[in-house]
């Protein structure tokens, strides 16, 4: 990934008006247009093909940075980070599952963007708990929910309240909201760059559009299916499982052709395996999901 990382990208750290500017220029990707760059990205490691991927989707980046602005981080740092996680995006897109870019790319852009944002905040150096970062992320939310606006310790009825909605206990409440009011990053301060005027953080609370908490959720969630996907496997035997793990749930999918010639059968026997065996695996997944009170998987 670091070939096509080298190549020329515009950065925020020129100033955020120009950058937001500059990656206008770049044009949006028809669907087949994505389809035909990806495909040469995986197959031929074409730096060309993934440089364009990472630039058309520089303007998503940056729309989904700026849910993030009321952290008390510079925004050409966040921006770059969401950067970060569009090129791993772009690295381990797979044109084949059907899907486009963008729809993966958010995943991963979020994801580096909260990775940062946890790793700068001394505020948040113990919440890396679940729980805790739930809190970090919803806290002024669920405080201008409840009308809960006083500066300094919160009322026991509305600590109560926050702690029972966000399933923290009330001492994490009173902690986080005391490092929120008083810590590192004053909500009262005054920000701003050279020529873009001034603003106090207050003022660039986050978007109300963009869920952190539903973030860490599905987070939660991803990494308690794939603990069912595991388990669930035993259920297949050898053959099934290498065959759906090659061609479903590899970083690299292999061709049918490729494990035809592998287990010397036809390619129609290969995909009628494959079929079956994600049959047997998605029922096994909802029995062990009704067994645990999950959710069934879409």
């Amino acid at each position: 990934m670091s070939n096509y990382a080298n190549l020329p990208v515009p950065t925020p750290e020129g100033g955020l008006n120009r950058y937001l500017q500059e990656i206008r220029k770049f044009p949006l990707l028809e669907p087949e247009e994505e389809y035909m760059l990806a495909k040469r990205w995986v197959e031929d490691q074409d730096t060309e093909a993934a440089h364009r991927m990472v630039t058309s989707h520089l303007r998503l980046a940056a729309k989904i940075a700026m849910g993030y602005r009321g952290y008390g981080l510079p925004q050409a740092e966040v921006i770059s980070e969401a950067n970060v996680g569009l090129m791993q995006a772009v690295k381990r897109f797979d044109p084949e599952r059907g899907f486009r870019l963008a729809t993966y790319a958010m995943w991963w852009i979020r994801a580096s963007i909260q990775e940062y944002i946890l790793r700068s905040w001394s505020l948040v150096k113990l919440g890396t708990t679940s729980a805790q970062k739930k809190l970090f992320f919803n806290l002024r939310k669920a405080k201008a929910r409840i009308g809960a606006l006083e500066d300094g310790d919160m009322r026991p009825e509305n600590v109560k309240r926050i702690a029972h909605d966000l399933g923290v206990t009330e001492t994490e409440v009173i902690s986080m909201n005391r490092r929120l009011s008083g810590g590192d990053a004053s909500l009262n301060a005054t920000v701003g760059q050279e020529g873009e005027g001034t603003m106090q953080w207050q003022d660039w609370l986050e978007d109300e559009s963009a869920d952190q908490a539903g973030d860490y959720e599905a987070r939660d969630e991803l990494e308690a299916r794939r603990e069912l996907l595991s388990v669930a496997m035993d259920v297949l035997n050898d053959r099934e499982r290498d065959i759906l793990t090659q061609r479903r749930l590899s970083d690299e999918t292999i061709t049918l052709e490729d494990l035809s010639s592998q287990y010397d059968v036809s390619r129609e026997r290969i995909r009628q395996i494959e079929v079956r065996a994600f049959e047997k695996l998605q029922e096994r997944m909802r029995e062990l999901a009704a067994e645990r009170g999950m959710a069934p998987a879409a």
